[in-house]
C-alpha cells in the first residue's frame, strides 16, 4: 500500500488518481502510525511552507517519515512536500523541514514572473531508479514561488527560470521534485509508475 501523507495541505485527490491510473493501491493516511504498514510514501503539499510544516508536525508525522526514512521506505515529496525534505525555508523561518538534506528553500529572484506557474522542461544532471524513464527535455508543471538550495550533492534535475533552480533531488530510497508530476501527464505518470513499482532494495544505481 502506498500511503499518501493527509495532513490537510496537498492534491490528494490528484496524486491518488494518479497513482491509480499507473495500477498502484494509494491510500490517504490521516494517522501517522498508519505510515508503519507503507510499502512506500508520498509527501504532497502546496501553498505556504510554514503552513505546511505546522501541519505536518502539529499531527506528528515528522517522527513516523524519518522512521520511514531508516527503514528504507520509498519516499516521494512533491511541491512543498520536496521543500519539507530540507531544513527549512525562508517563507517561515519558525517553521523547521525534515532535513533530510541539508539546505534552505529560498524565494525566487531575477525571475520573469513569481511564482512560475506552467510547464517548463527540466535538465537531468543525476539519474535514480525512479527517473529511470524521465528523459531530459521533458516538460512537467510547475506551481511555485520558492526553491531549494543545497550543499549536499543530491540535485538530480533542474529547471531553467531567470536562473538555474533545483527541480529535483533525490538518494537512495528518497526522491523529492519541484513539479506536480500529477499535473503532468504522461511524463507525471512515467515518474509515478517507476516511483509505484520501487523495491527499497533496488536504490544502489542513484548517480550524479
Amino acid at each position: 500500500m502506498i500511503a499518501i501523507v493527509d495532513y490537510g495541505v496537498g492534491n490528494l485527490a490528484s496524486v491518488r488518481k494518479a497513482l491509480a491510473a499507473v495500477g498502484a493501491r494509494a491510500e490517504l493516511v490521516r494517522e501517522p502510525t498508519a505510515l508503519r504498514a507503507a510499502t512506500a510514501i508520498v509527501l504532497p503539499g502546496v501553498g505556504n511552507f510554514g503552513h505546511c510544516s505546522r501541519e505536518f508536525h502539529r499531527m506528528g508525522f515528522a517522527p513516523e517519515l524519518r522512521g520511514a526514512r531508516g527503514r528504507g521506505v520509498p519516499i516521494l515529496g512533491i511541491c512543498v512536500g520536496m521543500q519539507l525534505l530540507f531544513e527549512g525555508s525562508e517563507e517561515d523561518r519558525g517553521e523547521p523541514g525534515l532535513a533530510f538534506y541539508r539546505g534552505s528553500v529560498v524565494k525566487l529572484s531575477g525571475a520573469p514572473r513569481v511564482p512560475q506557474i506552467g510547464w517548463n522542461a527540466i535538465h537531468k544532471t543525476g539519474e535514480h531508479p525512479w527517473l529511470r524513464d524521465v528523459r531530459d527535455g521533458d516538460h512537467f508543471y510547475f506551481v511555485h514561488s520558492y526553491a531549494a538550495e543545497t550543499s549536499d550533492d543530491v540535485t538530480l534535475g533542474t529547471v531553467e527560470y531567470g536562473g538555474e533552480r533545483l527541480a529535483i533531488v533525490g538518494s537512495d530510497g528518497l526522491l523529492g521534485v519541484q513539479f506536480h508530476p500529477e499535473k503532468s501527464g504522461a511524463n507525471g505518470l512515467r515518474l509515478l509508475r517507476a516511483f509505484a513499482t520501487a523495491d527499497a532494495g533496488v536504490v544502489a544505481s542513484v548517480s550524479h
